[in-house]
């Protein structure tokens, strides 16, 4: 008999980044020399002081429940870090702590949206927004904003996407999976834009603002439009910056109305995330920071080297990012020449077959045509990753 399920998770896929990790773990058990670049996971530890810090938490006995938002030390360390890092003013109880930054965006698309509402989603996009909007019986509007652009959505596009049924504009910078970055002149230029619709609410997720190079000071979107500040909510969070994927702690500020609402969306669901955790986020927001500098040094690095290699692999098209630990080259050239290969998903398949590399289909992000790598691993690793694609391919 087939059970009935919900007509909204009808509505969504898996994630593709995790099927692509589970696929490539799938085959080294059965024995194959896979090279997974499809997961954006730092190959490098969580730096020791943080690690100590849930020690010390263990040891202590901080393991119960605590406030569904978060501990107030670490509520007031996330202020901090608002206004020294970005120049935004948030009281501690316009800050909410969740279980990892897609949490807190989940917690906020539940709290706004209502059926038939819109989300304006510039597209190649993270791929969990879509699926937050249709859980939240929200209705997707995908904007195209194409490497002849650098990825990044023009005033004019966002203009043309709004109507009365908009309710959200979800902005990602740097960008997951382009590493594109907007500038403090183009956020401004948005902004400009979303002054004539009040009744839109921006998210922007900074979760890559510390993995980034670009040629002037990452800007957050309410450092360059303060005036928005009441319809603005601004999440982050420490998984990639400071390595700390599993510890699952990200945060998110805005107005309070919209934090409270969160909050009790959070306290009906997962609770508290986890106090260990919690305390360790505490240490990594409040300690040496050394480690962050040390690890974007390396990602630079390695972007550099990656995009270089894309580019010189007949077929492939790479643009440079600003920021994240992403590549996502063009590859129509690429499944062009292959015969039997039609579309991204199919030559992401033939890569994991015949160069034992796993990458992540561009579609999943909205961009056909395209893959993401992962460069959250080494140089080697790398290398011997794009020395296997180029043999496939010849």
């Amino acid at each position: 008999m087939k059970l009935p399920l919900s007509a909204r998770v009808g509505r969504i896929k898996p994630s593709p980044t995790l099927a692509v990790t589970a696929r490539a773990q799938e085959l080294r058990r059965a024995g194959r020399d896979v090279i997974g670049l499809g997961a954006g996971e730092p190959d490098f530890d969580t730096p020791e002081h943080i690690k100590q810090a849930a020690i010390d938490a263990i040891r202590e006995g901080f393991t119960k429940y605590t406030a569904a938002e978060g501990i107030l030390e670490l509520r007031q360390a996330i202020a901090d870090k608002f206004r020294r890092d970005n120049g935004i003013e948030y009281a501690t109880d316009q800050i909410i702590v969740s279980v990892g930054g897609k949490h807190s965006l989940f917690n906020l698309f539940e709290a706004v949206l209502n059926p038939d509402d819109e989300v304006v989603i510039p597209a190649p996009y993270w791929v969990s927004y879509p699926a937050m909007a249709l859980l939240a019986d929200a209705e997707p509007v995908i904007v195209s904003a194409g490497a002849d652009q650098g990825f990044k959505l023009r005033p004019e596009q966002l203009q043309g996407a709004i109507d009365d049924s908009t309710r959200l504009f979800v902005l990602n910078s740097p960008s997951n999976p382009t590493g594109a970055a907007y500038t403090r002149a183009e956020l401004e230029a948005l902004a400009e834009v979303l002054r004539e619709y009040p009744r839109v609410l921006i998210c922007t997720d900074d979760m890559y603002e510390h993995i980034y190079w670009g040629d002037e000071p990452f800007t957050s979107f309410l450092t360059a439009a303060p005036d928005l500040y009441e319809r603005t909510i601004t999440v982050n969070g420490v998984s990639k910056a400071y390595s700390m994927t599993g510890w699952r702690i990200g945060y998110a500020g805005g107005p309070a109305p919209i934090i409270g609402a969160m909050r009790k969306i959070q306290s009906q669901s997962t609770s508290n995330p986890c106090a260990i955790a919690q305390r360790a986020a505490l240490a990594a927001l409040t300690g040496d920071q050394t480690c962050v500098v040390k690890m974007n040094r390396a990602f630079k690095e390695r972007h550099d080297y990656l995009v270089a290699a894309l580019n010189d692999i007949p077929g492939f098209s790479c643009l440079p990012g600003a920021g994240t630990f992403y590549a996502f080259p063009d590859v129509s050239g690429a499944i062009e020449d292959l015969p039997d290969i039609s579309g991204d998903i199919q030559f992401a398949e033939f890569l994991l077959e015949k160069a034992e590399v796993a990458v992540v289909p561009g579609s999943a992000f909205g961009a056909p045509g395209h893959v993401r790598l992962s460069f959250a691993c080494s140089l080697e690793t790398l290398e011997t990753a794009v020395g296997r694609i180029r043999i496939a391919l010849a």
